[in-house]
This record gives C-alpha cells, structure tokens and sequence, in this order.
C-alpha cells in the first residue's frame, strides 16, 4: 500500500469512534492509577509532554518521524515499563509507564494516531491538520 497516496488504511465510522474512546479510557483510567498509587502530581505535570518531544524528528524528514513518533506512541514500552515497575517494585518506573500511557491514550482520544511515512498529518485514525479538509 502506498500510504501517501490516500487515506486507505485508516480507520473511519464506528471503528474510529471505538478507538478513540479506548484512548480516553486509557488516559482517565491510567490517570486514575497514577492518583491510586499516590504519585506526584508534579511529575505528572513535567513529564505528561515528553514523549511529544518525538516531534522534533520530523525536522530530518517525515520517514525518521514517523519511526520516532510512532515508537513514543506505541503501547510497547510503556507497557513494559509497567510491567518492570511492577515486578521489581520501581515506584519511579511505575510513575512513567503510566504517565506515558496517559498521555497515549489522551493523543488517540483527540484523534492523534500512529503515523505514516507521507507526513505527519497522516494517520490510522485518519488526517489530521489543515490537509485534514483539503
């Protein structure tokens, strides 16, 4: 498939819809987590944005940020990072899988997705951005 060439592959309809509330769930849940588990709210606060720093790989070209951006949006390592924080008892490593997780689910809640090599506006939920309505 030739992701700049259409929207196909993206999710449309009740499907998008789906995701999107499965984002929001995770951002109120995990949060809901990072409250239970009495983490600082001021770590929360300073590191809610970092994984939005995978944005600055895009100034190399759209290919080198969509692999970056994507592995800072991906389940993957969050989900990792949880389970080391829980199995080795690291309320620090606990704290940031569940900040990053937050912050995935909030992203996919307001519709931003994985991304496609053809820019950043190119998602699996869809176009977002001023190409959005072109």
């Amino acid at each position: 498939m030739d992701e700049r060439a259409t929207d196909a592959g993206s999710a449309t309809g009740g499907v998008k819809l789906l995701l999107r509330l499965e984002g929001l769930t995770l951002f109120i849940g995990m949060t809901m987590l990072y409250a239970a588990w009495g983490g600082s709210w001021t770590v929360y606060l300073l590191l809610f944005l970092v994984p939005d720093l995978s944005f600055l790989a895009y100034l190399s070209d759209a290919r080198f940020g969509a692999i970056v951006y994507n592995t800072a949006h991906s389940y993957m390592a969050p989900m990792t990072l949880m389970t080391l924080g829980f199995g080795f008892a690291s309320p620090l490593t606990l704290s940031i899988a569940l900040i990053w997780l937050a912050h995935i689910g909030i992203d996919r809640a307001l519709g931003y997705g994985l991304k496609y090599t053809a820019g950043f506006g190119f998602t699996h939920l869809g176009r977002i951005g001023r190409q959005k309505d072109a």
